[in-house]
């Protein structure tokens, strides 16, 4: 997988941060974990549970990665980081059908599919085809979460 993706500057996070992901605490004075939220972490590694209320999940769904669509997203997200991290993205992957990801099991693609998983839990977009991130930020905005989130300056 790697390759695909450009690099981008790591963001301090701490727990209960609004910012992106939340880096697990092991005590009251554990130092802040650095995570990327735009580095596609693989859906074995988490649970929707993660981000509730933190994160915008960007799942993106293959039947491999060698699919040309599976790519194409990744490509397209990596080119334009910026308006996803200002939105609370996390990138997550999965493409191995064969190993029913809680991910998988609970979101049911088929084939290639994205899916936005807005901050409360439920699904947000779903599409069968690669989308720019022009047309995934209007989505986001688009959700009545967000909407509240610009309203309030957030």
């Amino acid at each position: 997988m790697t390759g695909l993706f450009l690099s981008f500057p790591a963001i301090a996070l701490t727990q209960g941060d609004a910012a992106g992901v939340v880096a697990p605490q092991t005590g009251d004075d554990a130092p802040s974990a650095m995570i990327d939220p735009m580095e596609p972490r693989h859906a074995r590694d988490v649970t929707l549970d993660e981000f509730l209320w933190i994160a915008r999940p960007l799942v993106v769904f293959a039947d491999s990665p060698a699919d040309p669509r599976f790519r194409e997203q990744l490509q397209m997200l990596a080119a334009r980081p910026q308006p996803l991290l200002d939105r609370d993205v996390v990138i997550i992957i999965d493409t191995d059908p064969t190993e029913q990801t809680a991910l998988r099991t609970a979101l049911r693609p088929r084939g290639f599919t994205l899916v936005i998983v807005q901050k409360d839990g439920r699904v947000g977009l779903r599409r069968p085809s690669p989308r720019d991130v022009r047309e995934i930020v209007r989505g986001i905005d688009n959700f009545a979460l967000r909407q509240e989130e610009i309203r309030m300056g957030e």
